[in-house]
């Protein structure tokens, strides 16, 4: 503490007292003023690291950082992978943007550079199982998804990256009257070759409804 308020200390075993001039920087997660209101952080030590606090929000609220991010990311990890993915699916840029990422910005990272490891060609795949381990979903419902597990077409900000893929493959076939095949065919427009959108729908139970 001394040290903190001085700038002063004593080396173990001398009674000789030593100057320093140094800064500390200190990093958490955690809500120290709010810990310190509850007795579970020291508040003489607080007001000693607490001298120009800079708070970063998280990045479930900073949507626009997360393609940049993206990007770094992918550049950062071909380079160390000896990869060469250079093409993100608007779709999945879309999903990354929606999800919640409770881990921040080293759940991104972890999971970029997990699927630019798994990814055959230049173009980024990313399972939505990869987020949804991750997530932490109700048993009775999930946001988006009520009990009876019809889906709704527009979940809400915090659903599962699952939910907000089935939403969008939907809309995307909807726009192009659910052609799966042939000119303008959703796959097209989602990035995906004919087989895996197929594959897509049937693990996401995705049907044409009937006329």
């Amino acid at each position: 503490m001394q040290f903190l308020q001085d700038g002063e200390f004593e080396r173990l075993g001398s009674s000789r007292t030593l100057r320093t001039d140094v800064r500390i920087i200190a990093a958490t997660n955690r809500d120290l003023k709010r810990a310190v209101g509850e007795g579970r952080f020291r508040d003489d030590l607080y007001y000693r690291l607490a001298v120009f606090p800079i708070e970063v929000p998280p990045l479930r609220v900073r949507q626009s950082d997360i393609r940049p991010l993206t990007l770094y990311f992918i550049s950062r990890h071909n380079a160390k992978h000896g990869k060469s993915v250079n093409e993100i699916p608007e779709a999945t840029m879309a999903a990354l943007e929606a999800y919640d990422w409770p881990g921040n910005v080293r759940e991104l990272e972890n999971l970029i550079e997990r699927g630019l490891i798994l990814s055959p060609g230049r173009t980024l795949r990313i399972d939505a199982a990869a987020l949804n381990q991750h997530s932490a979903v109700s048993s009775a419902t999930v946001a988006g998804v009520p009990t009876s597990g019809k889906r709704s077409a527009e979940p809400s900000r915090t659903g599962t990256l699952e939910d907000i893929e089935w939403a969008h493959i939907v809309a995307t076939l909807e726009s192009c009257g659910w052609k799966v095949k042939g000119r303008g065919n959703a796959a097209e427009r989602l990035g995906l070759n004919e087989a895996t959108l197929r594959s897509r729908m049937k693990k996401l139970g995705i049907k044409r409804p009937r006329q």
